[in-house]
């Protein structure tokens, strides 16, 4: 195997373990998929029917962008999840890391007429720059990946209404974060609203300020960043998975 992609599969499969400490899972549902290094297009998905915990670099199912298994053909992977991550994965390039979860304050968040309200730190960090799809039931219908696609355009948050949050990065690491930063958005949000008192909304330009220098935060290009290493949170929370239970790396 290609060093690079056994070293994505250990990051993706980092990933899976991370979702499930953070209590971000559902059971068997929900996915995360990274695109291996090739022509091919190839993404790598969690098996169908295993728990985030039981997820292992090993058994992650490389599909291509027709949901068809390279490998092992007794592997399986959820329909739904092909979908909608074969469509990113075809469409944006760039997008080398799609994350998609249904937690309770997403998916509430993702009830709301209003969507994200810039009235939390994080929130402000993605002022302008979330993106949002309708809800057309589950996600089967093989049509709807244009849809998702141009709904999404070029931003990097999806809030898929009545469904979930999903974020795109460049790396593992950089999705990840969009998305920590996300779900804390939206649970700052409901809290703040369950208070019935008025919202703080600060000026445009200090949400697009805010926006700007969260964009720098997660940037992963050489130089751009404002540390050594991109987006040092996910290695943070490798290093805890590795004490917790190293056999993501097997």
């Amino acid at each position: 195997m290609d060093p690079r992609e056994w070293e994505l599969r250990v990051q993706l499969a980092a990933a899976y373990r991370i979702i499930d400490h953070l209590g971000w899972s559902e059971l068997i549902w929900t996915h995360t998929t990274v695109r291996v290094p090739g022509p091919e297009h190839h993404f790598l998905i969690n098996p169908y029917g295993l728990r985030f915990d039981e997820v292992r670099a090993s058994n992650l199912v490389k599909i291509d962008l027709n949901g068809a298994i390279i490998g092992d053909p007794r592997q399986e992977v959820n329909p739904a999840g092909f979908v909608i991550h074969s469509a990113i994965h075809t469409a944006r390039p760039d997008a080398q890391c799609v994350m998609h979860t249904h937690t309770v304050a997403g998916m509430a968040v993702a009830a709301l007429r209003t969507g994200l309200l810039p009235i939390g730190m994080y929130a402000l960090g993605y002022y302008e720059r979330v993106a949002y799809h309708d809800f057309e039931g589950p996600s089967l219908d093989l049509d709807e990946r244009q849809r998702l696609a141009a709904n999404l355009g070029d931003k990097n948050v999806l809030i898929l209404r009545t469904h979930g949050l999903l974020t795109c990065g460049q790396t593992v690491a950089q999705a990840f974060v969009r998305m920590y930063r996300l779900e804390r958005a939206c649970q700052v949000q409901l809290a703040a609203q369950s208070t019935g008192a008025p919202l703080i909304v600060p000026p445009s330009g200090v949400c697009e300020l805010s926006a700007e220098r969260s964009d720098d935060f997660l940037a992963v290009d050489p130089g751009k960043g404002y540390a050594s290493v991109p987006n040092p949170e996910f290695d943070a929370l490798m290093r805890l998975m590795d004490r917790k239970d190293s056999s993501y790396r097997s």
